[in-house]
């Protein structure tokens, strides 16, 4: 593990803001997508334990902020130059994160959008074991996130087999 390099406080601080903005914009561009959702969700044929469409956004906001933590843990104990490899497989697993929701809420393809959540998990996990040779907290931050993404595959997929004339 390293120890976090020698920044100052306002510029920890200001890294802290910067992941947590990328992370939160990834939340944007997914809320986007799903900003008129409710009506279609609450129309989708559902699982029996499927949580009420209310749920997600609290989780999310709450995984999303984890999820920048873990990311400035990284660049805080390596510098972007140093955990280069680590940071952008975490841009792109944020970029997957966010088409899913196009996936399945705007072009409503479910196939795709349970072939894209499959490839998601897969960078979660990447993201993870490059996370943890670095920081093992950064890691460990992430494991709600994994669960949570575990979670909405199997939801996705339900989803998606109840309702085909909705879902492609």
């Amino acid at each position: 593990m390293s120890r976090p390099l020698p920044l100052s406080i306002p510029l920890q601080s200001l890294g802290l803001f910067g992941w947590l903005l990328v992370a939160f914009a990834a939340a944007a561009v997914g809320g986007f997508a799903s900003a008129n959702a409710g009506d279609f969700y609450r129309d989708l044929v559902r699982p029996s334990w499927a949580p009420p469409g209310w749920l997600f956004r609290p989780v999310w906001s709450v995984l999303y902020a984890l999820m920048g933590v873990a990311a400035w843990l990284v660049w805080r104990a390596r510098g972007f130059a140093g955990a280069r490899g680590a940071l952008l497989t975490f841009i792109v697993q944020l970029t997957a994160n966010a088409l899913w929701t196009w996936l399945f809420f705007v072009w409503r393809q479910g196939g795709l959008a349970f072939a894209e959540i499959l490839v998601l998990l897969a960078l979660i996990l990447v993201t993870i074991g490059l996370f943890w040779r670095v920081s093992t907290v950064a890691a460990a931050l992430l494991v709600p996130y994994l669960a949570w993404a575990s979670f909405a595959c199997l939801l996705s997929l339900s989803t998606w087999k109840l309702n085909p004339g909705l879902l492609g």
